[in-house]
C-alpha cells in the first residue's frame, strides 16, 4: 500500500498559480473544507485537500451552449466529453472542464451531472436524480486516490467520481447511474454528431480557457497526490478504457488495443460485447449485443488501478 504525504514540491508553478486563483479565503488543508468525515466509508486519512476550498473550483450550474458552427475556439484535436441523450447531443470541451470539473445540466429533459478530474484524466456523466430527488453537485476541493470528490448541495454528502457512489453523509452508499460518454477529439465528435451543441466559453467566470492549467501533466509519470494501490504493468499516465459489469471490472489498455484489430468481439461476465478502438482519435467504446453503447471510463492507468486493483485486463497476444 502506498500512502506517502502529498509531495507539493513536484507541482509546477502554473498549478500553484491555479490554486491561488481558486483557493477560498480561510480554507485550510486540515479543515477538510467543512465536511464531516466521521462516517466516511473510505479511510479518512486518505481524503486529502487538493488546495482549493469548497466551491473554490466553481461548477457550471447554468451552462450556456452554442451551435457547432459557433465553436471556433475549438481545434480538431481538442479533447471533449460528448454526451448524446434523448436526441440531444452536447460536447463539453476539456479546456473548459479543466477549470470547472462539474457541469450541472439537463439533456432532453433528463438532469445530468457531467464530471471531469484533470488529475486522473477521467470524464464521467451521471443521472443527477437519485431516489427520485434531483441533486446539484459542486467541487468539494477534496480528493481520494487523486480523484475529485463531488458533493451534493442538498445533503452535503461527498461522492467519489470513479467509485460512482456517496462515501459520506446521509446519501452514503447511494449509487450514481452513469450514462455513456465519449472522451474523444472535437473532430471525431463533430463528424459523428454534426448537430451537436458545445459548452460555451462564456461561463461568467474570468478564466483563460486557451491556457492549460496542467501543462505536461499527462506526459510525465509524476503524481501530485498519493494513491492507495499502484501497478507498474503499464505507465502511470497511459490510457485505459474501463468497463464495469455487476461490480466486476475490466481494463482495456490502449497499449494493448493498438496491437490488435480496431473492432473485435469479447465476452465479460456472461455478456457478449463489441469493442471499438479509434487510434486516430485516441478513443474507444463498447457496445452490447444489441448495439447499444455501454457506460465506460477512459482514464489514466494509475487511476483505474488505484480504485480497482482486482481488475481484469484485456491483453493482445
Amino acid at each position: 500500500m502506498f500512502r506517502p504525504k502529498p509531495n507539493l514540491s513536484i507541482i509546477p508553478s502554473c498549478y500553484v498559480v491555479l490554486l491561488g486563483l481558486f483557493i477560498a479565503p480561510g480554507a485550510g488543508a486540515e479543515s477538510k473544507n467543512g465536511f464531516e468525515l466521521d462516517d466516511a466509508s473510505i479511510p479518512e486519512n486518505e481524503i486529502l485537500s487538493g488546495g482549493p476550498g469548497r466551491d473554490g473550483i466553481p461548477s457550471l450550474d447554468k451552462p450556456v451552449f452554442v451551435r457547432a458552427s459557433k465553436a471556433d475556439f475549438l481545434r480538431p484535436d481538442d479533447r471533449v466529453l460528448g454526451v448524446a441523450l434523448n436526441n440531444v447531443k452536447r460536447a463539453y470541451p476539456i479546456r473548459i472542464l479543466n477549470y470547472h470539473e462539474i457541469v450541472n445540466d439537463v439533456l432532453g429533459g433528463r438532469p445530468l451531472v457531467v464530471t471531469y478530474c484533470p488529475l486522473c484524466g477521467s470524464g464521467m456523466a451521471f443521472d443527477s436524480t437519485i431516489n427520485g430527488r434531483r441533486l446539484e453537485f459542486g467541487v468539494s476541493g477534496l480528493l481520494y486516490n487523486s480523484d475529485v470528490l463531488l458533493y451534493d448541495r442538498q445533503t452535503q454528502s461527498l461522492w467519489s467520481q470513479i467509485m460512482s457512489s456517496a462515501v459520506t453523509g446521509s446519501m452514503q452508499g447511494a449509487r450514481l447511474n452513469p450514462v455513456p460518454v465519449s472522451h474523444t477529439t472535437w473532430r471525431d465528435w463533430l463528424a459523428r454528431h454534426p448537430d451537436t451543441e458545445v459548452l460555451s466559453t462564456k461561463t461568467r467566470y474570468r478564466r483563460n480557457y486557451d491556457v492549460d492549467p496542467y501543462p505536461n501533466y499527462s506526459r510525465t509519470g509524476s503524481l501530485y497526490f498519493p494513491v492507495a494501490n499502484q501497478s507498474a504493468q503499464y505507465q502511470r499516465k497511459s490510457i485505459v478504457m474501463g468497463l464495469e459489469i455487476d461490480q466486476h471490472f475490466k481494463a482495456y489498455p490502449f497499449e494493448e488495443l493498438q496491437k490488435g484489430p480496431s473492432q473485435f468481439k469479447d465476452e465479460y461476465q456472461g455478456q457478449d460485447i463489441e469493442v471499438h478502438y479509434d487510434a486516430q482519435n485516441q478513443t474507444a467504446r463498447i457496445l452490447d449485443s444489441n448495439g447499444n453503447e455501454l457506460p465506460t471510463l477512459m482514464a489514466f492507468w494509475f487511476a483505474w488501478y488505484a480504485f480497482h486493483p482486482e481488475t481484469d485486463i484485456h491483453t493482445t497476444d
